[in-house]
């Protein structure tokens, strides 16, 4: 990992996020040239969430209490790891996954944004791939030129997912059922941490994902469920 140096917080929208988590700037664009202290991790992470987090969410800090406990148990574990194998850095690689479920606009795609945020400024390492579920289905359809198998090995194999809006379409058809399957099956068996975002309500799981995927969410996942209206109406509005 490559040192940074000292970034701009108004930039990366980061103080709302540090005065919540009682995080100094001081210690952040610490000068210490080490690229594996915490701090040069932080700012790696930051300048690399910046890179896949959306315009709109740019600022988003979560308030869930499930999605911190859940963040601080990765980074615990990682920390673990790290002091058991006498690595460098703590790493995020393995661990229980997130499933939020909700109406449309209750709030969950900002939480797992801001999720992204607050593990960067943990100083633990976390390599994120994000999608929605259904640009995931378009990268992974059969077409000229394009190897379908190794996108798919870039969803599968990430250390840590975001798939967002699982569930959204009205009529499942083999080709995303299976593509569903393989997906969470395989976190599921490896054990990566995936957090997931879904419209869907509990009882409307099974009958939209099918049994099997059903099954492995429900054991791999805690589960969090937003009520609420639509905010981004009332924003609209």
């Amino acid at each position: 990992m490559q040192w940074i140096p000292p970034i701009n917080p108004k930039r990366f929208h980061l103080e709302e996020l540090l005065a919540a988590r009682d995080i100094s700037l001081d210690w952040l664009n610490s000068n210490d040239l080490d690229p594996h202290s915490p701090a040069n991790i932080a700012r790696h992470s930051i300048t690399k969430a910046a890179e896949i987090i959306p315009f709109h969410y740019r600022d988003a800090v979560t308030d869930s209490p499930e999605v911190l406990s859940w963040l601080a148990e990765l980074v615990a574990q990682a920390r673990d790891d790290q002091a058991g194998r006498g690595a460098p850095t703590a790493t995020v690689t393995h661990g229980r996954s997130l499933l939020l479920l909700g109406p449309t606009g209750t709030g969950k795609t900002h939480q797992a944004y801001g999720a992204i945020r607050e593990l960067a400024i943990t100083g633990v390492a976390a390599t994120w791939v994000v999608t929605t579920a259904a640009d995931m289905y378009a990268a992974l359809r059969p077409r000229h030129g394009i190897d379908s198998e190794a996108e798919f090995r870039r969803y599968r194999n990430a250390s840590i997912l975001l798939l967002d809006d699982l569930g959204a379409e009205r009529k499942p058809t083999e080709f995303t059922e299976e593509v569903n399957f393989r997906l969470i099956n395989w976190r599921y068996e490896n054990q990566l941490p995936t957090l997931i975002t879904s419209n869907l309500v509990p009882k409307e799981i099974s009958a939209r994902l099918g049994d099997r995927v059903t099954s492995r969410l429900i054991e791999m996942c805690q589960r969090v469920v937003f009520k609420g209206p639509d905010r981004r109406r009332g924003e609209a509005a």
